[in-house]
């Protein structure tokens, strides 16, 4: 599959698993699993025909490994982000020492005042280190990288949760335990 549309399923799929399930007549499971055979059904409903080795080869190459499968294959879930009600039952997990963020000048101020929200999704996600951080800053301009005192969180009784794809999970992130790290 050509690059182009490689990423014009990424983001359908992101939509319809993260963020809007039921435009297309879905209905997330617990742990926000949806069987294979509904979504590709669904999407050819609302005009995407998708063939199975198509969809697995979205969720292989993608860049951000944003989907998995479960262990038998048949249902599909998104990794994170999802701004509609999910239990993504990932246990609790010790982080390391430091995680970082990745956001843009414009924000800064608001964060370094009101710490890090999960605004409309269910989480903050943190990355494993600052190339990572700043990667997902730049979508919205000149990244800036917050590292994150998640030893120090965590010691002080914030949940942390780590998903399949190395995206680290929390409810929030209190302005205490930021510092601005690279730009």
């Amino acid at each position: 599959m050509e690059n182009e549309k490689l990423i014009r399923v990424s983001r359908r799929l992101s939509r319809h698993l993260r963020h809007a399930p039921e435009r297309i007549g879905l209905t997330l499971g617990q742990g926000g699993w949806v069987e294979v055979d509904d979504l590709l059904a669904a999407l050819a409903r609302h005009g995407l025909e998708l063939a199975r080795a198509e969809l697995d080869e979205v969720v292989t190459q993608n860049d951000k490994q944003r989907f998995a499968y479960d262990a038998t294959g048949k249902l599909i879930r998104a990794n994170q982000g999802h701004n509609v009600a999910v239990d993504l039952d990932l246990p609790a997990a010790q982080p390391p020492a430091v995680l970082c963020h990745g956001t843009v000048a414009r924000f800064l101020p608001a964060i370094l005042r009101e710490g890090l929200r999960p605004m409309s999704r269910e989480d903050v996600h943190l990355s494993p280190n600052a190339e990572t951080a700043l990667q997902v800053g730049k979508r919205r301009g000149k990244p800036i990288d917050l590292e994150v005192d998640a030893a120090a969180m965590s010691a002080s009784g914030h949940e942390f949760r780590v998903g399949a794809n190395g995206v680290w999970l929390t409810a929030a992130v209190p302005p205490e335990f930021l510092e601005q790290g690279e730009e």
